[in-house]
């Protein structure tokens, strides 16, 4: 396929707000456990270095994209990768999450971490072009945390429901906060600008804990490094979008941080979160456990999802937060067929 087919691809043309032949679909975390063929190849390798090898990222992003048929692929990596790859001492521990050996306190902690530059991740650069290669004329999304949902992982030294560790940091210590946050929103974007220069078409920037923080502290200590992330990487051209879990009341200012698209979760109605948004295309939001229900209560939610995203300049269908590990792959391919053939105009 040409760049052009490429440009003109469901997926891109909903992002830019331009009518599409069919509403597209992705689903966050569409490779990975729900895949027998991701369990597979992924067999006596550690999550960090499977996101290491260009030959097997590039694989596992082609797996649902095979399977599916979606409308674009997710460059399949982890939210920590960039801090590994710059040397903070961490590792993704099975059942628990990414763990930090020394988390950080003080300006000294933060000064500590490297910029990163391409020179760092060689291979996401080859993956990235293999994949490109690959997948003709289906779009590439990009994808990095965002610099409080990484920050979190940095202070509280491994995944937190509370994230207290970080809030006190956030509340008690402006300036190591200020300091620490700049930091991640330079190595969030150099992340996301290494894709897009290597052929990522779409980034998407996830804030899976914004959520943790009430709207006056996310307004003054969260939405300027979100900002300067989606700035840094505005320059490129390509469409972005944002995402977070449990955004409600954030959803707005999350849409002022200044991507084409917001993701909305699912316990917002997409008719609401079209409303919130105020004008942006929108993503999501089908609850991810509706896989679990019989086909068609499933498929009759995602005709409503459907009927509230006509609302906005955009709409891409996904669900409202990552496929559950434990998803029937065949639900997802019921979904995205269905999906397809109702909105197809």
């Amino acid at each position: 396929m040409s760049h052009s087919d490429l440009a003109d691809s469901a997926f891109l043309r909903a992002a830019r707000g331009e009518p599409v032949q069919h509403t597209p679909v992705w689903f966050m975390r569409q490779a990975g456990r729900s895949l027998p063929e991701y369990l597979k190849v992924r067999e006596g390798v550690t999550m960090l270095d499977s996101c290491m090898q260009p030959d097997l990222v590039t694989e596992i992003t082609l797996q649902p994209v095979r399977r599916y048929g979606v409308d674009a692929a997710i460059f399949f990596s982890d939210i920590v990768l960039p801090l590994k790859a710059i040397g903070v001492d961490l590792d993704i521990v099975a059942g628990v999450g990414p763990v930090v050996a020394n988390p950080v306190r003080t300006l000294a902690d933060v000064e500590a971490i490297p910029d990163l530059t391409p020179e760092h991740v060689p291979y996401i650069t080859q993956a990235v072009q293999q994949l490109v290669g690959e997948l003709g004329g289906t779009p590439l999304i990009g994808f990095a945390g965002a610099p409080f949902t990484v920050a979190s992982y940095l202070v509280e030294g491994g995944p937190s429901k509370e994230h207290a560790k970080t809030k006190a940091l956030m509340f008690g210590a402006p300036e190591v906060w200020d300091a620490l946050m700049r930091k991640i929103a330079g190595i969030s974007a150099a992340y996301l600008h290494v894709q897009v220069a290597a052929g990522a078409s779409a980034v998407q920037l996830f804030d899976s804990w914004a959520g943790a923080v009430t709207r006056a502290d996310y307004e003054r200590s969260v939405l300027p490094y979100s900002t300067s992330v989606l700035g840094a990487i505005g320059e490129t051209g390509v469409p972005r979008i944002h995402f977070g879990v449990g955004t409600g009341e954030i959803l707005d200012l999350m849409g002022q941080a200044g991507a084409e698209v917001v993701g909305v979760d699912w316990r917002v109605p997409l008719a609401e979160g079209v409303r919130r948004v105020g004008g942006r295309c929108v993503q999501g939001n089908l609850d991810p456990t509706l896989v679990f229900a019989p086909t068609e209560v499933m498929l009759e939610r995602a005709d409503q999802v459907l009927e509230a995203g006509k609302a906005a300049p955009g709409h891409i269908f996904n669900l409202g937060h990552g496929v559950i590990p434990s998803t029937d792959p065949d639900q997802l391919a019921r979904l995205t067929d269905h999906v397809h053939q109702v909105s197809a105009r």
